[in-house]
């Protein structure tokens, strides 16, 4: 026997070690299934942990600190400029990743979850392949593809390593800090990452082929951020493209094409954030009975079962909105379904969040949905200039929003803008998922003074009961 070329079995097969990945091998091994997983790495945590999620939240808690710091002065305390040690606060970056990283392996490791570094490819609707010197082939009851996804480059652009054209794990790698940066696309991650390198010293150009900034967004949620952008960025563009670079040792050149006075203009770096390809090329699903669709999302129903009986797919490559949390549970739904359990992905309001200062966050149905499809609501807001914590912390540009069904007083959506707006988010959450009303949000009493009662405001405000704004309607 060569080695390498021998066969073993088990129950669940999943390739890729990210959230939907892991999340799905620990909920199937916790169901009591034998469970190996198949990573590229060979470690837990994929693209959110070691090139996505944890890095930029991580520096974007450094961006708000130094925001703070140099705003101080407001309240009367002074620190002095802020001094930035580049090479300390990678290592600070870094122990925060291998600590979470460390953790999900002795996770795996107590589970029972066997983990294997390598590629995994499809011979059949039940055999793999896995290219690595461990194991020549796994024989599955079950897989679960988690395989993620990777980010789009503009074309004819490519991210070389060292490059001076980088993706949002090149930025995250902050290499160092450049002078001018050019960030292509005012999504959540152009303008996450473009305030952290704006903190940091850089002078960031922003360019945006929308007419607006975070279009997915209510644009009463995303204008104060707009606001702040304008002040930290050098300059914003919308409705404007890169129509031509050229790429030099020392600097990129770009030709800009749209509302911009000077369409020539040469930047020390490019990040490009337009968006994410699924990884489902090159994973051998011609060999199963696995369809996709014309740009390469697995197709899955509501259990995450593909076209293939035997074979599931979650996360990124599965399609709709690509975010860590929904990966997660999606990876549970999968593993529940192979265990025979009851399961489905059936949610009301998938969270989004934008870790800039201020944050963003919603839930549920926009108001901009609720136009779009004519739905009969009405919006409820609170101002956070009436909140006393706001006031107390000096964060009162936010604002919490619901949007609230006419004929029963469901709330349907949550959006909120400001300092904390993603931990506050969760409420909201739950208020749509339970179909609660207005009313069950208004009487649900939230201490005082803090963020969160303007969620109770706000939901006040639509029954014309707040205390500190005056009522739309009368009680």
């Amino acid at each position: 026997m060569v080695m390498g070329e021998f066969t073993q079995e088990t129950d669940v097969l999943v390739i890729g070690g990210g959230p939907g990945g892991y999340a799905a091998a620990f909920r199937a091994a916790d169901l009591g299934l034998d469970v190996t997983m198949v990573d590229v790495g060979g470690r837990l945590g994929g693209v959110c942990l070691f090139r996505g999620c944890i890095p930029s939240k991580t520096l974007l808690h450094v961006s708000e600190l130094l925001y703070d710091a140099r705003h101080a002065d407001e309240m009367g305390i002074t620190f002095g400029d802020p001094r930035v040690e580049l090479a300390r606060l990678r290592q600070w970056k870094n122990q925060v990743i291998e600590r979470l990283a460390n953790g999900l392996v002795e996770l795996s490791k107590k589970r029972g979850v066997q983990v294997l570094k390598g590629c995994a490819v499809f011979e059949s609707s039940e055999r793999a392949r896995l290219q690595s010197l461990e194991t020549g082939h796994i024989k599955f009851r079950h897989a679960i593809i988690a395989t993620g996804s990777t980010a789009t480059p503009l074309p004819a652009m490519e991210f070389k390593r060292g490059g001076r054209i980088m993706s949002s794990g090149g930025a995250l790698a902050l290499a160092d800090v450049p002078e001018r940066l050019l960030v292509v696309g005012g999504g959540y991650v152009g303008v996450e990452l473009g305030s952290v390198y704006a903190s940091l010293g850089s002078r960031v150009t922003m360019v945006e082929w929308q007419d607006r900034l975070m279009s997915g967004a209510d644009q009463d949620l995303v204008q104060p951020l707009a606001a702040r952008l304008k002040g930290l960025f050098k300059a914003i563009h919308n409705r404007t493209r890169v129509k031509e670079f050229q790429e030099f040792d020392d600097r990129v050149e770009v030709v800009l094409e749209g509302e911009v006075d000077e369409p020539k203009q040469t930047f020390d770096r490019i990040l490009i954030a337009i968006g994410r390809n699924p990884n489902s090329r090159d994973i051998g699903l011609e060999n199963t009975k696995v369809s996709v669709d014309n740009r390469g999302f697995v197709i899955v129903d509501e259990q995450r079962r593909t076209t293939d009986a035997r074979i599931f797919a979650v996360g990124d490559v599965a399609g709709g909105v690509m975010l860590a949390h929904k990966a997660m549970h999606e990876g549970k739904v999968a593993a529940e379904v192979i265990a025979g359990l009851p399961s489905a992905f059936d949610f009301q309001a998938i969270p989004a969040v934008v870790f800039t200062d201020p944050q963003i966050a919603w839930c549920g149905l926009t108001e901009e949905e609720a136009r779009k499809q004519n739905r009969a609501v009405r919006v409820s807001r609170f101002p956070w200039s009436a909140s006393g914590r706001a006031v107390s912390m000096g964060v009162t540009k936010g604002m919490t929003k619901m949007i609230i069904d006419t004929e029963t007083d469901r709330v349907l959506g949550v959006g909120i803008v400001g300092r904390g707006a993603g931990e506050m988010i969760a409420e909201g959450v739950v208020t749509v998922e339970m179909g609660a009303l207005a009313e069950d949000l208004a009487l649900s009493m939230h201490p005082h003074p803090t963020l969160s009662e303007s969620e109770e405001e706000a939901a006040e405000a639509f029954l014309g009961s707040s205390t500190h704004i005056l009522p739309l309607r009368k009680t």
